[in-house]
């Protein structure tokens, strides 16, 4: 059977200095659990590897039983394959990315049993200062950068449905989807 190439969204590694993971390690660790061609992208816990397994929901599954075993913490991963990664960027709202000198551009992956219709119920947002869109996928979030103190989209951290939630900025979503389409 064929690889595809997926995409490892981590959460809540390297935050604040909690769940401190080498990237090295990091991808040591996949590599133990018999993915291929892993590589790593930045700290924050983004890994693209390949595998012949296409169910996600049962990559996710191992991988958080991987990273959690050999780490020692409660992981949580959203797995995107190339082909849903595609359609996030495609997707975006028209002009989504296009200002970053005037708005911070966020896009908000869910994992089951999460979705962006439910997931859109709990996002607060501060009209003039935040915006939230909604796709198949996963939301896509901006904030008007000289007002963002006033911003209520970290809200959401506080919520419950954010352990189904991980989250990008529109450069290095654009960045992994480049990563995963070698």
């Amino acid at each position: 059977m064929k690889s595809k190439r997926h995409l490892a969204l981590l959460r809540g590694i390297n935050v604040g200095g909690s769940n401190v993971i080498k990237m090295a390690a990091l991808k040591a660790c996949f590599e133990s659990m018999e993915f291929d061609d892993v590589t790593t992208y930045i700290q924050s816990g983004n890994v693209v590897f390949s595998t012949p397994i296409v169910d996600q929901a049962l990559l996710g599954r191992t991988i958080e039983a991987g990273l959690s075993k050999q780490f020692m913490y409660n992981s949580r991963v959203v797995v995107v394959s190339l082909a849903t990664l595609k359609r996030v960027v495609e997707e975006a709202p028209k002009g989504f990315g296009t200002h970053p000198d005037a708005y911070r551009y966020d896009v908000i992956f869910v994992k089951a049993p999460l979705t962006p219709r439910k997931a859109i119920k709990v996002v607060e947002i501060k009209v003039g200062v935040d915006d939230v869109s909604i796709g198949r996928h996963a939301l896509y979030a901006s904030r008007l950068i000289s007002r963002a103190t006033q911003s209520r989209l970290s809200r959401i951290v506080q919520k419950p449905e954010y352990q189904y939630m991980t989250i990008r900025n529109w450069n290095t979503t654009t960045k992994l989807l480049e990563l995963l389409a070698r």
